[in-house]
């Protein structure tokens, strides 16, 4: 206990000596240089905790059952149970009767019911068949509909070549509210342990490109334009042939190409899987609440993680060392994304690790990266404690024109909302905005930043589900299979939970991972779709009709930006209000959303302004001739379709 004390009371010393600085900056407009000398005061009084910096980063003292009641995830302590009037568990209740109805459920009716997730058996045994795949909304043939790209997991005897292997399903847009499999035909069935998608156009042909991360080798389907994709990740070198998660398109270095960022997760032998009492791990080491679970991710060796620079050529180099961003602590990384957090231009790079700090790497304009993971406050939540993060969504949810975060997080914890003060400094905002105690009971994966009532204001969407089937067996207040949440911003500072209708889409209770969303019907709403542990997957169709305006912009760049324009920047203002919306790739867990920008007006009924600040440097302005449809912006061309 003592050691806890002094770990917390270590923590908030940090976090007082940060906010200190980070006041006295603003107050005095410090310069850079005296900035530099109190992070060196900063430092030495860290030194005076006992805390040593590595080498290549900032590592604070760890321990890892201080507040954890499990040893393999890092989370709160055990939470009372939550339950609704009909004494259900929250995470698979809670419905509220005469509630409008947000989405409906019309998987079966889109004919997304034929594909189906395998990981592993229905135990889960190993940590190999708990986190699941991810899924991509992409637009493969270009015919201005969004498709669906829906990763598969495997089996260990499909590993061994005694059964035939699960396979990923790419799914046609029809423009009818329907989709057909056209996997074979487009040769992207992956038939690998799958688990992440990153979609990104590397050779700027104008065609996206599927990037698939696996245990094992990854692929790199290059579009060949025709309906069809060559998987040409061995001759472009980014196979990697490991256990990689949640990548990330991005051009860090501002050649006008995409490159690649990889996280890698556990080292993991099939043929020595982590069980308690075997391989080095002690018996009863892998326990949940006292009970015997999965062994992981703590008490195992992590994966590093990988940067490949496109050399513009078809092929990539890793530059991982040389960056900065190699992860030589092997921490577990799951979820990464390219975005500029301080507005200078170049994007950063933020990488949501299980169980083990966050990492956050601001760009430094020469090829590398500089670890501000802890001097940003956001390593660590509000506690000073690392957390078992698994999704990540990035927005501009309060309108200041700053990059925000929000950070899925394993069950008794809450998700995380990072308020960017500016600076490359990050507060978390979570108790204060209504979401921490809401969120305890869940474990969170792919979220999203969305507008899915096109107020004007970012909302937040979570999938959920556990990765411990024994909990169905406990009186805990949590389920394997779990609903979804939709947090409403009220105001740019409060979030609210929009109330399950029974029957409604709100109300599925499935074991979620992999979410991404976008504008599937071209009809102005967001809608949702996730891919579920050994299960089929959802639909969620927003069913939100209001006398609200909107606008969504197709961006595409010119010869010194990515085509896709991904590390673009779009400004908006109408209504008197100015909103932010980014082009990213990955993201969410493991997934890819839209990289289309949709942006919710309100009442408005004009937009006063639209200023593009595109990858190359060049800075736009397009006028809008009407609302409540698609625009596609050619840089320095502007509008070139309606």
């Amino acid at each position: 206990m003592r050691q806890i004390e002094i770990h917390s009371r270590f923590m908030r010393k940090c976090r007082c000596m940060k906010h200190t600085v980070l006041f006295r900056w603003r107050q005095r407009s410090f310069s850079f240089l005296q900035f530099g000398a109190w992070r060196i005061v900063f430092l030495a009084l860290l030194l005076g905790y006992g805390w040593a910096p590595k080498a290549n980063g900032q590592e604070p003292p760890s321990n890892p059952t201080a507040s954890q009641s499990q040893s393999g995830t890092s989370t709160g302590g055990a939470h009372a149970p939550v339950k609704d009037a009909q004494q259900r568990p929250i995470t698979a209740g809670g419905f509220v009767s005469g509630a409008p109805v947000v989405y409906v459920d019309t998987t079966h009716a889109a004919g997304l019911d034929k594909f189906h997730h395998h990981a592993g058996s229905p135990e889960k045994r190993t940590i190999l068949e708990t986190p699941g795949s991810g899924v991509a909304l992409l637009d493969y043939d270009n015919d201005g509909w969004l498709d669906i790209y829906l990763v598969n997991g495997s089996t260990e005897a499909a590993l061994r070549g005694k059964e035939a292997a699960p396979r990923a399903m790419l799914l046609h847009n029809n423009h009818d509210g329907t989709f057909t499999d056209v996997t074979d035909k487009a040769g992207v069935a992956n038939e690998r342990w799958g688990f992440g998608v990153a979609v990104g156009d590397f050779d700027n042909d104008g065609w996206p490109d599927i990037y698939v991360t696996n245990f094992g080798k990854n692929r790199l389907y290059h579009n060949n334009r025709n309906g069809t994709f060559t998987d040409v990740a061995e001759k472009a070198g980014v196979t990697i042939g490991t256990w990689s998660t949640g990548a990330s398109w991005g051009d860090y270095d501002h050649d006008g190409y995409l490159d690649l960022f990889v996280p890698g997760y556990v080292k993991y032998d099939v043929n020595n899987p982590p069980l308690s009492g075997k391989g080095g791990l002690p018996p009863g080491f892998c326990q949940f609440r006292g009970v015997e679970v999965m062994c992981g991710p703590r008490g195992l060796a992590g994966e590093v993680d990988h940067l490949f620079h496109n050399n513009g050529d078809g092929t990539f180099t890793d530059v991982s060392v040389k960056a900065g961003v190699a992860d030589s602590r092997g921490y577990y990384g799951f979820s990464s994304v390219f975005v500029d957090i301080d507005n200078d231009g170049w994007v950063d790079l933020a990488v949501a690790n299980d169980s083990v700090p966050k990492y956050l790497y601001r760009n430094k304009h020469n090829g590398t990266f500089e670890d501000i993971s802890y001097l940003s406050g956001f390593a660590l939540n509000d506690d000073g404690r690392e957390q078992a993060s698994m999704g990540m969504a990035v927005g501009d949810y309060n309108r200041d024109g700053r990059i925000d975060f929000f950070i899925t997080n394993f069950s008794d914890d809450y998700d995380t909302l990072y308020r960017n003060e500016g600076e490359a400094s990050f507060t978390d905002v979570s108790f204060h905005a209504g979401i921490a105690d809401l969120t305890i009971p869940f474990l969170g994966w792919g979220a999203g930043f969305l507008d899915y009532d096109n107020d004007g204001l970012l909302d937040i969407f979570v999938a959920n589900g556990h990765v411990y089937p024994q909990v169905d067996k406990m009186d805990w207040g949590t389920t394997f299979a779990q609903r979804p949440l939709l947090l409403r911003n009220l105001d740019g500072d409060k979030f609210q939970e929009v109330p399950a209708a029974p029957g409604s889409g709100l109300a599925v209770i499935v074991p979620a991972r992999g979410a991404a969303l976008g504008d599937l019907f071209n009809d102005g709403h967001i809608d949702v779709v996730l891919n579920n542990m050994d299960s089929t997957p959802t639909l969620l169709r927003n069913a939100v009709r209001n006398t609200n305006h909107w606008v969504t912009f197709r961006l595409v760049g010119g010869p010194k930006s990515p085509r896709d324009a991904v590390g673009t920047k779009v400004y908006l203002t109408a209504g008197g209000a100015r909103q932010r919306g980014d082009v990213i790739s990955g993201g969410s867990f493991e997934s890819s959303s839209d990289q289309r920008l949709h942006f919710g007006l309100g009442a408005a009924t004009k937009v006063d302004k639209v200023e593009i600040q595109w990858p190359s440097g060049v800075n736009e302005e397009i006028t809008l001739p009407a609302l409540d449809r698609i625009y596609t912006v050619l840089e320095g061309k502007g509008i070139v379709e309606k």
